[in-house]
């Protein structure tokens, strides 16, 4: 697995100052909100944040934690009965299941080892205590009976799901924000050392130097920093460092939702997801800490949800009310029959690059 890091001197734009990136992209700098947010975590990623905290307590006596929707409820899977009372003590249910969080890390493991095909994705799914493994139609011949023959192996710790399409990175050429022949969508503003900057997907930084507000338009900033494959997100810096740019993801309906913080995503939560082709959509997230084996390599450490994307929605913004969750990689499927998409935890890329939203 290699990471791209490409490294640019900033220039200063002349002539009027970049305020917002405006050709509908994911995040509007100064944007109104029109939901009211704080800076508090909410109680269910409390919640959430509680059972995980547990979990890695437990060792193996655990496998995972989840969010069932229709309780309302946080569940932790537990393989030693002896623990339920702590489960219960936390304010989550236990549940009793076979195999342990290790157990399932050694599958994600041996796949990582003899399956690292392109076209096939992977994460542990705590509802099923199992592993989830997706195949695309491009998995065929060789390649499938190599995949077939490992998972196999594995016995009924692993669960086989097709896609319905290829998975592929969302980036496509047209508006938003633009660079070298590619469109991408902005996924958070970010302010290192108090300087503006904005997160946007690793594959988009890969891909441009440059980046605009509109199609052939001028510079408003440049790639400093990008990560593709391996993990998804690239760092860019306006060129004008006296810019607005607080955090607002624009839900395409006139309104927008401020951010005011970043969160690690948990299974089960509701989501939804900014992008500039396909505007907001929601979903749940299904996987976390996931591996997709696009054609262009292999990305680890995503999150795994049923949230619709299309091409030039990557790099754009995947929230919690005012928690800024993911940036989108790529994934399978469309808006109009549904899909699965990935996405880069904001969190680590924010401690990567040592930013802090505004």
């Amino acid at each position: 697995m290699t990471q791209r890091r490409t490294a640019l001197t900033t220039r200063a734009l002349t002539g009027a100052s970049v305020v917002v990136l405006t050709a509908g992209a994911a995040l509007l700098p100064g944007a109104g909100s029109a939901t009211a947010a704080s800076g508090a975590a909410t109680p269910a990623a409390a919640r959430a944040a509680s059972a995980a905290a547990l979990v890695a307590r437990l060792g193996d006596r655990a496998a995972g934690s989840y969010y069932d929707a229709a309780a309302r409820r946080f569940v932790v899977n537990i393989t030693d009965s002896s623990a339920a009372d702590q489960v219960r003590g936390t304010g989550a249910v236990p549940r009793s299941v076979r195999y342990s969080t290790t157990q399932l890390r050694g599958v994600l493991s041996t796949l990582t080892q003899r399956a690292r095909i392109a076209g096939t994705a992977w994460a542990i799914d705590p509802r099923k205590d199992k592993v989830v493994v997706t195949v695309d139609p491009t998995v065929t011949g060789a390649k499938r009976t190599r995949l077939n023959t490992v998972v196999k192996s594995l016995g009924d710790r692993v669960v086989v799901r097709r896609a319905a399409t290829a998975f592929k990175p969302l980036i496509a050429g047209g508006d938003a924000i633009w660079g070298s022949g590619v469109r991408c969508s902005l996924g958070f503003n970010v302010s290192v050392n108090g300087a503006p900057y904005f997160l946007t997907a690793g594959h988009c930084g890969n891909a441009s130097s440059t980046w605009s507000d509109s199609q052939g338009g001028g510079e408003v900033g440049q790639t400093v920093d990008s990560h593709f494959p391996g993990t998804d997100y690239a760092l860019v810096q306006y060129d004008d460092s006296g810019s607005d740019h607080s955090s607002a993801v624009d839900l395409y309906d006139g309104g927008s939702q401020q951010i005011t913080r970043a969160a690690d995503a948990y299974v089960g939560e509701s989501v939804q997801r900014s992008g500039s082709t396909s505007g907001v959509h929601g979903g749940t997230v299904n996987g976390l800490d996931a591996t997709v084996n696009y054609q262009e390599g292999s990305v680890s450490g995503l999150i795994d949800t049923d949230v619709c994307a299309e091409p030039g929605d990557s790099g754009g913004a995947l929230f919690d009310g005012d928690a800024a969750i993911g940036l989108t990689s790529g994934g399978s499927g469309d808006c109009s029959s549904g899909g699965e998409t990935f996405f880069q935890p904001v969190p680590a890329a924010l401690n990567a690059e040592g930013a802090t939203l505004p």
